[in-house]
């Protein structure tokens, strides 16, 4: 899928040092503002301890993890809606994305400036929200006006937009995100048509010191954060994180043994994008040959499920033949699953589910 978060935060807070480790696509980084114009577009392979079980069982040539796609996008200032530190351009690029993970600084540096001078992970996130919440603000009074003229001649025909556009607008004016604003179907696409930066899902990913780790207060304070809003905290180290990734597996194993990080911070931030995202992953082994994960969103039925591995799978499907991961685990092998009951056939209504491993049937 070609589902995109943007990782967002104030300047030096580590996004580029963030996206460099999961990509390892080389994105410039400095200790100075603005070292990110453009942004930079990567594609985040996605471990998944399922996937190598699988692999263990039909013993394939070849395995193909999902993914997702990270957006590094230059740090916001204050000021960023009313075009500071460019922030105009900036702010369009967080609309282009599907889901915003913002990179909060948690980390003491002398030779990295920090441009608000002083280190505060709460009030940074603050500082970047109120401009989300300004630039959304603007967009839901020109649009409010706009709908308001267009039903000049039969009020009647807008009434209801206008009324959840005043909503809107009182909402973000009082620092509420547009996601609190949208209760219904009709109020997602009424969202959709405007891009609003604060109706787009998000996590927050607290950026420690090397010999730092979770307990870190400042990273406390993150989550803490992210728990009173709803949303998800990772707490990792970007430095650490990008510095092991130049390492194969093996080198690397060995030398986070003698870090605060015995576990890898990647894989729980690639996992949570998926979440954040709301997808599922569900499993294909191509005649035994490949063994390769795909993500949907969730409640995504078969033959949709079949159309992003091909779309002459989706047109011409027949049944999926199903079993999920772990009864496949237990089982030991498809043909085990199979003679438990495990394996089953699922028609065009059926919801897939996460970690089911499908063979798809379809005709030519």
């Amino acid at each position: 899928m070609s589902l995109e978060i943007g990782i967002v935060g104030l300047p030096n807070a580590g996004k580029s040092t963030l996206f460099n480790a999961l990509t390892q696509a080389g994105a410039a980084t400095a200790s100075y503002p603005f070292t990110t114009i453009e942004p930079n577009v990567g594609v985040v392979a996605v471990a998944d301890a399922r996937l190598t079980r699988l692999a263990e069982i039909v013993q394939p040539r070849e395995v193909i993890p999902t993914s997702i796609r990270c957006v590094d996008i230059a740090g916001l200032v204050a000021g960023a809606h009313q075009g500071e530190g460019l922030g105009n351009q900036f702010l369009g690029h967080i609309r282009a994305v599907d889901a915003v993970a913002m990179v909060v600084r948690c980390f003491e540096a002398e030779d990295v400036v920090h441009p608000m001078t002083d280190l505060d992970p709460v009030r940074d996130i603050e500082v970047v929200d109120t401009e989300l919440l300004l630039a959304d603000l603007a967009v839901a009074q020109k649009r409010l006006e706009k709908v308001t003229a267009s039903g000049k001649g039969n009020p009647r025909s807008v009434a209801d937009e206008v009324a959840w556009l005043a909503g809107l607008e009182t909402a973000l004016a009082e620092g509420r995100h547009a996601a609190t604003h949208i209760n219904e179907e009709r109020h997602v696409g009424w969202a959709s048509a405007m891009d609003l930066l604060t109706a787009k899902p998000r996590l927050f990913v607290a950026n420690v010191a090397e010999d730092a780790d979770a307990s870190d207060e400042r990273a406390q304070a993150v989550a803490g954060y992210a728990a009173s809003v709803g949303a998800t905290c990772v707490a990792l180290s970007a430095r650490l994180e990008a510095d092991l990734a130049a390492f194969d597996v093996d080198e690397a194993t060995l030398l986070r043994a003698d870090t605060a990080w015995p576990e890898p911070g990647l894989p729980r931030f690639a996992r949570a994008g998926l979440d954040l995202l709301d997808l599922v992953t569900f499993f294909t082994t191509t005649g035994g040959t490949i063994a390769q994960a795909w993500t949907v969103r969730r409640g995504t039925k078969a033959p949709a499920a079949a159309g992003t591995i091909h779309g002459d799978f989706e047109q011409g499907f027949i049944r999926a033949e199903v079993v999920a991961m772990d009864d496949l685990d237990d089982a030991g092998s498809v043909a085990a699953a199979r003679d438990r009951g495990r394996l089953r056939l699922e028609g065009r209504e059926y919801v897939v589910q996460d970690g089911d491993v499908i063979h798809f049937r379809f005709a030519v």
